[in-house]
């Protein structure tokens, strides 16, 4: 692989970056493959630039290649995530660029799901392309820790999502909770959910708020049809829920809702990418829930959507969680605030 000049490193990141934005488009459409975006440089002038929008729909680098056309000869490739090797729904990508007689493919970051693993770059090298890797790589996986991650630990990417008052409080003593956040925050849960290949909640919360967790907002940027609905798994340790048709929850008259009667979470996140392959995965449920998460360390990424009021001490905790000691608290790093609505959102990642 060679190495950039500095006049070079600044091109790749520019043009990287340009591909990281065609990515975004298929952030909410692509499930369960990855968001990949490609764009193809000819004398530093883009030629061709595409995304994966679906899966079983061409790749990225099929996209832009198509829209370059006979301009992708001798010309460079900026992807971001290691072409693939292998022939699945799609022919390998990575065969796509060779034939198109690109003479250097830059790439964000190497794919970790083991049909890849390196052969995309090796196949790309043995063609006689220059490649480089690693160009804006965290800014890159970003887009994909789901996938990331479930292909390096079969485990997927967990985001536990709270709305509490100032006071840490979910709900009054009598569980009335409609509505402690702003109508924006709300709206903008809807972009965690489309994010998700499944969202897990309690029996609890089903009885109590009858919610329907799925995808429902016009304001994605996406139509709506295009975005697959989450999975949804209710934990039932006791048995509580089924399907029925005839249910006044909206949750147990969809068929495809999961009921995990079991104790152990994490069968339950292993079972869902082996068997359901949902590699980013959110909570939305009560204090008991969310303690069960955060205690066995199964979050990744705490999401609190705080509201500008107090509810008193006697409202319900936003966390089921007890610790003895100083010694035993659960601390985190906050990797972003920001103000939506009336309200504050604070995305947390533990340390």
């Amino acid at each position: 692989m060679s190495i950039s000049t500095h006049a070079q490193a600044a091109q790749d990141r520019y043009f990287m970056m340009l591909a990281i934005e065609q990515a975004k488009q298929g952030q909410y459409t692509a499930r369960p493959n990855p968001a990949v975006g490609c764009v193809i440089v000819q004398n530093e002038h883009i030629v061709g630039q595409g995304f994966h929008p679906q899966a079983g729909q061409p790749h990225a680098e099929v996209f832009a290649l198509k829209d370059a056309g006979a301009q992708a000869f001798g010309a460079t490739a900026y992807v971001t995530l290691e072409p693939c090797s292998h022939t699945g729904r799609t022919p390998p990508c990575a065969l796509a660029l060779i034939n198109s007689g690109v003479k250097r493919v830059v790439i964000a970051g190497l794919d970790p799901n083991p049909q890849v693993a390196g052969r995309g770059v090796a196949l790309l090298e043995q063609a006689g392309i220059e490649v480089t890797v690693d160009i804006l790589t965290a800014q890159a996986e970003a887009l994909n820790h789901g996938f990331l991650k479930a292909m390096r630990t079969q485990l997927p990417y967990v985001r536990l999502k709270i709305a509490t008052s100032l006071d840490g409080r979910t709900a009054m003593a009598t569980g009335e909770s409609k509505w402690i956040t702003s109508p924006a925050s709300r709206e903008d849960v809807q972009k965690l959910r489309a994010r998700s290949g499944a969202i897990i909640t309690g029996s609890t919360t089903v009885m109590t708020d009858n919610p329907q967790l799925n995808v429902r907002s016009h304001q994605l940027g996406v139509v709506l049809e295009k975005i697959p609905n989450p999975m949804v798994v209710v934990l039932d340790r006791r048995a509580r829920l089924a399907y029925d048709v005839q249910s006044d929850y909206h949750l147990c008259r969809c068929a495809k809702t999961l009921y995990w009667r079991e104790d152990n979470l994490h069968e339950l996140l292993t079972t869902l990418v082996n068997d359901y392959q949902c590699y980013d995965v959110l909570v939305e449920a009560g204090a008991s829930v969310a303690g069960s998460f955060l205690s066995q360390n199964l979050v990744d990424e705490l999401i609190v959507y705080q509201a500008p009021c107090l509810l008193g001490s006697q409202a319900r905790a936003m966390v089921d969680f007890n610790p003895l000691s100083l010694a035993q608290q659960l601390r985190f790093d906050c990797y972003s605030h920001e103000t939506i609505g009336a309200d504050l959102k604070l995305t947390l990642l533990p340390t």
